[in-house]
């Protein structure tokens, strides 16, 4: 859990949190669903306790069964829209963190 735009949280992030709900129960197998913030150095705080703020949150889909993988990227802001999902490559550039064993994808 971490703080996020209300917005944000139940508009855009919402309709991908649904449409990967849906892609999930008509899957033919395995489906792993990964999600995180990414902060910058300097991003907001809030509270007394000075808790960060993401600048962004992914949310990683990978079907174990088809071995295809892709991520939402959003901005952590009021006006977000959802865009096309971005390549697992794209976000393991953006994130510096490889997911996935390199097994787990499409030669």
């Amino acid at each position: 859990m971490v703080p996020q735009n209300i917005q944000h949280n139940g508009g855009a992030w919402n309709k991908i949190e649904q449409d990967t709900r849906r892609y999930v129960l008509r899957a033919k197998g395995d489906v792993f669903v990964i999600t995180g913030p990414v902060f910058t150095d300097g991003g907001p705080r809030i509270g007394t306790n000075g808790v960060k703020v993401p600048a962004y949150l992914y949310k990683l889909v990978y079907d174990a069964t088809d071995k295809r993988a892709w991520a939402h990227w959003q901005e952590n802001r009021e006006g977000e829209t959802v865009g096309r999902p971005i390549s697992y490559q794209e976000l393991v550039k953006r994130t510096g963190v490889e997911f996935l064993p390199k097994s787990a994808l499409p030669h």
